[in-house]
């Protein structure tokens, strides 16, 4: 079966909203033994480049809704009709179970982080049908408080997980898990494409069960999951113009979230990023002050072999009391959307400090003269990532601008400008935005990355729970 699909244009409201997915089906597809049993195939519909979602339905008779498949988390949830004091459920399709003969009350109150803050519900069993699978006795959540007034201006009634059951809320079955302990899918692999040609009607298009070989060109490059209950790998160093950024040299985590529109990273490889592709920033002048007072001692003591790790509490600006915290620091990452803050307890002159180290290290390895040099890293200091997440980009200059690369499995993942910049239409005018945003997440878990759809736009994507890796192919 296939389902019209509708596209929109960015603007600026949509942005400040956009943040998830979607979806809806049809059949046809190789590779995947039918004799067992079928895969399903659900189209995607494409909200403003950014966040894609589908239909699933709800109940007998069915009762639709459009979801975010989202494979940040692990749960279903749709607004409930007990919903009645949020402003957001009377934008959105709402649940009656009075209506359903295929209902049974649960009732367990519930709490899923979702963004800022937090939405509210009670769970609930039913039928729930995706594509042309209806999986009996699903259980989720009806949501009868939604905290957040940007939830209204999304055209997603709910979010359908596809996470593991090890981080759902409740530890309620995710409702892929379901698909394959009820014999629809005999193969336990999810694949993901995401159109990004804005004149197709089509949004892009999950498959349960198997691979749709239109949609990807080559072979995929399987990485195995790092950390059991997300679909976490470990990436290597992250090229900017084919130079080195430095962080990642020797490893960094990265989340492959299809629930997040933005590529989400350290602040002192976003910066370099900001700085090279002329994306807005905010000014330091702390980062700056240690630039000018401490910059010459910095590049003698790298010059002379000192251990940069312990550089920054040799001059003062470090203490070795300093600390992480790092309790549920993936939990936070997965969910919090505004990217806001650090996982940190090390002061702001620390920080900063560290962060011009390994910026004065990446040019030291570029053979960069100290003048140059420092130059260089006073200019980042003006380049830091806006705390909301926007960074205006001049949209002329996209032509010019260099590709990202991300290091997966020993292989090069690149996107180009005109993947990671975001047009938004506002007025009789378009504005351009970085598709880059900070969020800082300390070791063991970090540093830390979140790869939404952005970079999965770049790359047709394999999620395979039987062998619990991830497949990245480039996508057509």
């Amino acid at each position: 079966m296939r389902v019209g699909l509708k596209r929109r244009n960015l603007d600026l409201q949509g942005l400040k909203a956009a943040r998830i997915k979607e979806a809806v089906h049809h059949r046809d597809l190789r590779g995947v033994n039918e004799t067992c049993c079928d895969e399903d195939i659900v189209y995607l519909k494409n909200y403003f480049g950014a966040q894609f979602f589908g239909e699933i339905s709800i109940g007998s008779p069915p009762q639709y809704f459009n979801v975010v498949f989202d494979t940040g988390s692990s749960n279903l949830w749709v607004p409930s009709s007990k919903c009645i004091f949020s402003i957001a459920c009377y934008f959105h399709a709402k649940y009656r179970s009075k209506i359903s003969s295929t209902y049974t009350e649960i009732g367990t109150p519930c709490k899923i982080p979702y963004g800022q803050g937090s939405i509210y519900g009670f769970f609930s069993q039913d039928n729930v049908q995706v594509g042309d699978i209806i999986i009996k006795d699903q259980e989720f959540a009806e949501i009868t408080r939604e905290g957040s007034l940007a939830l209204s201006a999304l055209p997603f009634d709910g979010i359908l997980g596809l996470g593991f059951q090890d981080t759902s809320v409740g530890k309620v079955t995710p409702v892929w898990y379901n698909m394959i302990e009820q014999g629809h899918i005999c193969h336990k692999i999810f694949s993901l494409w995401l159109n990004q040609d804005p004149t197709e009607e089509m949004g892009g298009e999950i498959v349960f069960g198997g691979i749709d070989y239109r949609h990807f060109r080559g072979d995929h490059t399987y990485v195995p999951l790092s950390q059991k209950g997300y679909w976490l790998i470990d990436v290597g160093d992250i090229l900017l113009a084919n130079n080195s950024t430095g962080l990642c040299e020797s490893g960094c985590t990265a989340i492959v979230d299809s629930g997040t529109s933005l590529i989400a990273g350290p602040t002192s490889v976003v910066t370099q990023i900001n700085h090279a592709i002329g994306a807005e920033g905010y000014v330091s002048f702390e980062c700056k002050n240690i630039v000018h007072n401490y910059g010459d001692s910095i590049w003698e003591s790298l010059i002379s072999g000192l251990n940069p790790d312990i550089l920054c509490i040799d001059i003062g600006l470090c203490s070795l009391d300093e600390f992480y915290t790092i309790d549920d620091v993936i939990e936070t990452v997965v969910h919090n959307q505004s990217w806001k803050g650090s996982r940190t307890r090390e002061s702001p002159l620390c920080t900063f400090c560290n962060m011009i180290v390994l910026w004065i290290q990446v040019q030291l390895k570029q053979s960069n003269v100290k003048e140059k040099v420092l130059k260089y890293v006073d200019e980042l200091c003006e380049k830091l990532p806006n705390p909301p997440g926007q960074s205006f980009i001049n949209c002329n200059s996209i032509a010019t601008m260099p590709h990202i690369t991300f290091t997966i499995g020993n292989k090069s993942f690149s996107i180009s400008p005109e993947q990671y910049i975001l047009r938004v239409e506002e007025g009789c005018s378009t504005v351009c935005y970085g598709g880059f945003v900070a969020i800082d997440v300390p070791p063991p878990q970090g540093p830390f990355w979140v790869l939404g759809t952005i970079f999965l736009g770049a790359y047709h994507t394999v999620f395979d729970y039987d062998n619990l890796r991830i497949g990245f192919a480039e996508a057509a």
